[in-house]
């Protein structure tokens, strides 16, 4: 076998922002999602939680000598601990640190050994072989092996529940074997090229021990994967957790890649960034993400805070319900029929002011939205241009309108000459989310400008998810953002990203299908030159540009802060031109994060991050929990 290069296609980072969602975590580059989807991306949460609730959360005093990081969970907050169905961002970074996988990539795309000590293809590129790490043991003492990580993707590749969260990064694969205990073999379709961000941490399929979770797959979808402490292996032990309170950490000692500096963690669970403000100003807690402009702002120069932005990972923008079906054509949902039609979308895309979104909402710490990759990925980079470009102009969009023969009433709202509906939209909001709330008011404004009507809808995470995932929708407010491969951010506008026959599982975020785009993504997999695949992306990027079911408003830069008497190592890379560092990758801060000054660490912090939350002013800034892995608020890979 020929020696793989080991390492990705290289990320070299960029100015600007990322996905919309900022959020509570350490992790800027899981993929999550705003609205509290996976995004998938874009990790999230305005942080879940009730004042009754932070103060039941066992709080870490400042006497416990430094041995306690303290910090808000990611994102809008967890949606479930159960890795094959989980996306929100503060899901994604609790398996980033209780759960192994192959591989680690480094800020600039790297890919280093974590599980996998080395890794080969053949001279075809069909066949990967990764030699696992001798030794390594799962937290309750039994070996880890190459079992466990055949068994894990053969899971989610066989089983349409186990694919709900990552079915998209495993669907190359031809087959999965462990010939022996240190020997994975991965088979391949095509040629894939992306191989080694399959399985990283936050933004990749996390590998679970067979021996625990072989016994609940008749029950998958039901599993919470609430027995503490969690079998798992990572940096951390998750030993409790508690919904919308707090979620708890021993360290692992005997870690592979080094121990953590600090003996414990606790997370906690915030009802918005004012409060987790207020604890960080006042020592209560040790570093705070997802900040919005004014809270970005008040804490910059602060003696003892550390505030910094990072380059934008995410998009900010609305999903169109263009038509809700499953993989098999089948319409499901109560979307409006006039969404159906690009010309509807075309105009909605061009009544929408960015510019002034990005001032007013942002105060200009993002860059107006338009490539479907965020500035964190500046090799991908595609932007329209001419007349292929949905710049805001409303005289254009009436015109749109009015040749697409939707005409306008006696109330000024259009007709769609098919349906005979008046083209009154139901426009989902979150609810705990401020950011939302400023940008639906433009847009219900802009939308009135060129005949339509938006009902704007305000509505906690889980039931926009929960809409969403049935179709009960028309337009949402979203965010996603991505790692340092886009691989699952693609692949969550992929044909195989829709529902099954039944209405369930699936990762999609705007119904999207597409067999050119599908075609595009197979071929990027494949794409072992750098140059090549850029282009492919380029291409695939065009394509959902101009179908207008996901319309980029914004890239936010990440705004986060942390307490430089209190934590050191949070913050790595360099700044570029602009003063924005990369974005952070959880496993490297929870592995770099140290205490400032153990011994007189104690000054003025013998509180709780309970008393903070529940004496804090809640101002509702929820633009500060925007998520990313697939959806969360802002930051949910979202």
């Amino acid at each position: 076998m020929a020696q793989q290069n080991s390492y990705l296609p290289t990320v070299p980072r960029g100015p600007g922002r990322r996905h919309h969602l900022e959020k509570f975590t350490m992790t800027t580059t899981t993929p999550l999602r705003r609205t509290g989807r996976k995004a998938v991306a874009l990790a999230t949460s305005l942080l879940l939680g009730t004042a009754a609730a932070i103060a039941a959360a066992p709080g870490a005093s400042a006497d416990d000598g430094g041995g306690t990081l303290r910090m808000p969970i990611a994102g809008i907050g967890i949606d479930s601990m159960n890795p094959f169905l989980a996306y929100f961002a503060g899901s994604l970074d609790v398996f980033a640190g209780i759960y192994p996988a192959l591989n680690t990539v480094e800020q600039d795309g790297t890919a280093k050994p974590y599980l996998a000590d080395s890794w080969t293809t053949s001279e075809d590129k069909l066949t990967w072989t990764f030699k696992i790490h001798k030794g390594l043991k799962w937290s309750d003492g039994k070996p880890i092996t190459a079992e466990d990580a055949a068994w894990t993707f053969n899971l989610i590749m066989t089983n349409s529940t186990a694919a709900t969260a990552n079915g998209s990064l495993v669907a190359n694969f031809a087959s999965v074997t462990a010939p022996d205990d240190t020997t994975l073999v991965v088979r391949t379709k095509q040629p894939q090229a992306t191989m080694l961000a399959v399985s990283v941490p936050a933004s990749g399929i996390p590998i679970v021990p067979k021996h625990i979770w072989e016994s609940h797959v008749t029950d998958l979808k039901n599993y919470k994967n609430d027995s503490f402490p969690v079998v798992g292996y990572g940096p951390w032990t998750l030993t409790d957790y508690k919904p919308e309170q707090y979620a708890k950490y021993d360290a692992n000692k005997d870690f592979v890649l080094g121990a953590p500096k600090y003996d414990h963690m606790i997370q906690q669970a915030f009802k918005n960034t004012d409060a987790a403000v207020a604890a960080l100003r006042s020592g209560q807690l040790d570093y705070v993400s997802g900040l919005n402009p004014v809270q970005y702002k008040a804490l910059k120069g602060q003696a003892g805070i550390k505030a910094y932005e990072t380059v934008g990972n995410r998009w900010s923008g609305i999903e169109v319900n263009g038509g809700a079906r499953t993989r098999d054509g089948k319409q499901i949902g109560t979307g409006h029929p006039a969404l159906g039609d690009v010309k509807v979308r075309e105009a909605l895309a061009r009544a929408i002011d960015r510019a002034t979104i990005v001032k007013k909402v942002r105060d200009n710490l993002a860059k107006v939205g338009a490539s479907y990759l965020p500035p964190s990925l500046p090799q991908y980079a595609w932007e329209p241009s001419g007349s292929d470009k949905f710049d805001y102009d409303p005289a254009k969009a009436n015109s749109v309108l009015d040749e697409a023969g939707y005409k306008k009433g006696s109330d000024g709202i259009r007709v769609d000459p098919k349906s005979k509906r008046k083209l009154e939209f139901r426009l989902g909001i979150h609810s705990d989310d401020d950011a939302d709330a400023k940008v639906s008011t433009y847009l219900a404004g802009w939308f009135k400008e060129i005949g339509v009507k938006a009902d704007i809808q305000a509505m906690s995470s889980s039931k926009l998810n929960a809409d969403l995932a049935k179709g009960d929708w028309d337009i949402l407010m979203d965010s996603w953002s991505t790692g340092p491969d886009p691989t699952y951010l693609l692949g969550i506008q992929t044909c195989s990203a829709l529902p099954d026959s039944k209405g369930e599982g699936g990762s999609t975020d705007s119904f999207f299908c597409d067999k050119n785009y599908d075609d595009l993504f197979l071929r990027q997999q494949s794409a072992f030159d750098e140059k090549e695949r850029a282009g492919l992306l380029q291409q695939m990027q065009a394509i959902l540009y101009k179908a207008n079911e996901n319309i980029m408003i914004y890239n936010a830069n990440g705004l986060a802060a942390y307490r430089t008497d209190r934590v050191d190592g949070i913050l790595t890379g360099k700044a570029d031109s602009t003063g924005a560092y990369p974005p952070q990758p959880s496993l490297a801060q929870y592995l770099n994060a140290a205490p400032a000054n153990a011994s007189s660490s104690s000054g003025g912090n013998s509180g709780t991050v309970i008393g903070a939350s529940a004496a804090a002013v809640v101002v509702l800034a929820a633009g500060g929990v925007f998520l990313m892995r697939r959806r969360s608020s802002s930051d949910d890979r979202e």
